[in-house]
C-alpha cells in the first residue's frame, strides 16, 4: 500500500481550485490502494523560518534546550512525512507571481544540510529518495513558458536539489479569464491528471 502526503498551499481552501485538482487526482487511485497524510498550511500555517529555528537545527541534539527541541521538531516532522511518504502531491496556486508563502514556509523547513541534501567538491547532491512528486499550479492568468512563471523553475530546482527528481506539473491557467477559458483549463489538467495517476497506481 502506498503512502501519499498531500500538501495544500491555497488560502481558499476547499474552494480552491488546486485543491480540489489535488482530491481529483486522489480519486481516480484504486480505493484502498494509498494511505493519505494530509498537510494543510491554510488551516495549520507554518511561521517564517527565522534565526533562533535554524540555529536549532545546527545544535547537536543531546546539546538542545526544550524551545531547541520544540523548534527542530517542527523541520523533523516535515521532513518525516517527505520521507515515508511514497508520492507528494501539491496544491499550488500563483499568489502575485510566486508560490504561497505558506508552501515557502515549508519548504525552508524541508531544505536542510547534512539531512535532505549535501553539499561536496562536484557540487550539492540530494539525499532524499526519488518518488513522484505531482504539482497542480493553479492560476488566474496565462504563464507556462513565459518569464513571469516563476513558480515552475523554482519547485523544479527546489526538488532536485533535495533529490526528487520525478517533478510532474499539471496546469490549470486562464482560471480567470472567463467562463469558457476556465472549463477548458479544468478540463485539460483533468486530462492530465488522469494519466499521471494511471502511471503512478501502475
Amino acid at each position: 500500500m502506498k503512502q501519499i502526503l498531500l500538501i495544500n498551499s491555497s488560502i481558499n481552501g476547499d474552494k480552491g481550485h488546486s485543491v480540489q485538482l489535488a482530491q481529483q487526482f486522489i480519486a481516480q487511485l484504486p480505493a484502498g490502494s494509498f494511505t493519505l497524510d494530509t498537510l494543510d498550511l491554510n488551516a495549520t500555517p507554518l511561521p517564517h523560518l527565522d534565526m533562533t529555528e535554524m540555529a536549532a537545527w545546527m545544535t547537536p541534539a543531546e546539546q538542545r534546550s526544550d524551545e531547541q527541541q520544540q523548534l527542530a521538531a517542527i523541520s523533523d516532522n516535515v521532513i518525516a512525512r517527505i520521507k515515508a511518504a511514497d508520492v507528494i502531491i501539491l496544491g499550488v496556486p500563483m499568489y502575485n507571481f510566486g508560490v504561497p508563502s505558506q508552501l515557502k514556509a515549508l519548504l525552508d523547513r524541508v531544505a536542510r544540510a547534512g539531512i535532505t541534501f549535501k553539499y561536496t567538491e562536484q557540487g550539492p547532491v540530494g539525499l532524499l529518495d526519488d518518488k513522484p512528486v505531482v504539482i497542480f499550479a493553479t492560476r488566474g492568468g496565462v504563464y507556462q513558458g513565459t518569464e513571469l512563471d516563476s513558480q515552475t523553475p523554482f519547485l523544479q530546482t527546489f526538488f532536485n536539489f533535495v533529490g526528487l527528481k520525478d517533478v510532474h506539473f499539471v496546469y490549470a491557467e486562464g482560471l480567470n479569464m472567463g467562463a469558457d477559458a476556465q472549463q477548458a483549463a479544468l478540463t485539460a489538467a483533468k486530462a492530465r491528471l488522469v494519466e499521471i495517476s494511471a502511471k503512478i497506481a501502475a
